[in-house]
């Protein structure tokens, strides 16, 4: 389960995502150099093999480690992408384009905005879109809906099936989630009960709402991070009705995996390359400037993970959010202002938020586990699957 927001304003296009997945699925953030290939090649997506256009734009994605589709990402370009899961009434194809290749071909042969959601469109309506979507449901499938902006304009481009309805956003605020929202294609298209479980109407009027007051990225960081004062979780859903979402339901759950921020006006990108905004900084990236970030994560832990130090900080973190947060939080907000007013480069915010992070894990020490049981006993099982249990006694056999 996703947020995706636009705005449009008088001078320029701003644009923020949260990426909701499975907990161990952990998220990297990589780049890829403009390419040019041979007449009649092909390229290997998630699941199938598509034509290979004869040039491929520079691109800076964030997506989940075992898909060749992402998440989110930007081009050379200036054109900025977030998809979202839908649940309509057309059937879900066995083998076809994930809603993640798409996103990610867009961006590599689109020039703008107009342009990437035209190829995505081609490409669905050719080759379909299906196969799994889940790390730990691989069967678990579902349809498209996308925001796609340059500093120009913005488009939603929903999805059902090979379907599909565009509209342009003009000015303000506008965000999607997991349900259609194109007046008519909406109403023609939507799965209600799949709908409804997704708490996609609640997230989106919040994102929605609180978007609409943004002039900056510094904003958006807020609208990605908003969970209240302290996140809630219901038996059902965990914490799925926020847009900073924290996994821990019976019946389903998320948890936000990664977050971005765009400011087109600048061509400045704002990466957590972690998870959960409320525990993370933002970094500025830029498409022509990459960062190594060491190896590729995985869904087990390892320490020379960048996303999977971050972890260790997160999961201990949210035991007691009451408690933890007010010892971090404000330094984060002090950097984050200081970097919005200099940016500094990439890799030397990579390092600080490193550091920053492993310091704040020290200072808040031991945690008392307070969330509801249901969500003690699912972060538990996510934690054995990891290796971080593991991890956890050895630590504590060795007195540290």
């Amino acid at each position: 389960m996703c947020d995706t927001v636009v705005v449009v304003g008088a001078d320029g296009v701003l644009f923020a995502k949260n990426s909701d997945r499975d907990p161990n699925e952990a998220q990297l953030v990589e780049w890829h150099p403009a390419s040019d290939h041979p007449p009649d090649s092909l390229v290997r997506v998630t699941w199938m093999e598509v034509p290979q256009t004869s040039h491929t734009y520079a691109v800076v994605l964030s997506r989940p480690f075992w898909m060749w589709g992402a998440e989110m990402g930007a081009n050379e370009h200036g054109v900025v992408a977030g998809n979202e899961a839908v649940f309509t009434d057309q059937p879900y194809e066995e083998v076809g384009l994930t809603g993640m290749d798409l996103l990610r071909l867009g961006l590599e042969r689109g020039r703008t905005a107009a342009e990437a959601v035209s190829v995505i469109v081609e490409l669905l309506e050719r080759f379909g879109q299906g196969g799994g979507c889940g790390l730990e449901r691989p069967s678990f499938s579902y349809h498209n809906s996308f925001i796609v902006a340059d500093p120009e304009e913005a488009y939603v481009l929903e999805t059902a099936g090979r379907r599909w309805a565009t509209e342009q956003v003009t000015g303000g605020a506008r965000s999607i989630s997991n349900g259609l929202t194109i007046p008519g294609f909406a109403e023609a298209h939507t799965d209600p009960l799949r709908t409804k479980i997704s708490a996609c109407r609640i997230r989106r009027a919040r994102t929605e709402a609180a978007a609409g007051g943004a002039t900056g990225p510094g904003d958006l960081f807020g609208v990605l991070r908003d969970h209240g004062e302290t996140p809630r979780y219901r038996l059902l859903t965990g914490g799925m009705e926020s847009p900073c979402m924290h996994a821990g339901g019976v019946l389903t759950s998320s948890q936000t995996t990664a977050s971005w921020v765009s400011d087109l006006r600048t061509g400045l990108h704002w990466v957590t390359a972690t998870a959960a905004p409320c525990t993370s900084l933002f970094k500025p990236v830029r498409v022509d400037e990459p960062v190594d970030l060491g190896p590729y994560p995985t869904d087990r832990f390892r320490p020379d993970s960048y996303w999977w130090r971050h972890e260790i900080f997160h999961r201990r973190a949210l035991r007691d959010p009451e408690s933890t947060f007010p010892r971090f939080g404000p330094e984060r907000d002090t950097v984050e202002r200081d970097w919005l007013a200099d940016p500094p480069p990439a890799a030397a915010a990579f390092d600080l938020a490193d550091r920053l992070v492993r310091s704040w894990d020290e200072r808040i020490g031991p945690v008392a586990d307070r969330r509801p049981w249901w969500v003690r006993c699912y972060w538990a099982r996510r934690d054995r699957w990891a290796g971080l249990a593991d991890r956890a006694r050895r630590r504590a056999n060795s007195g540290r």
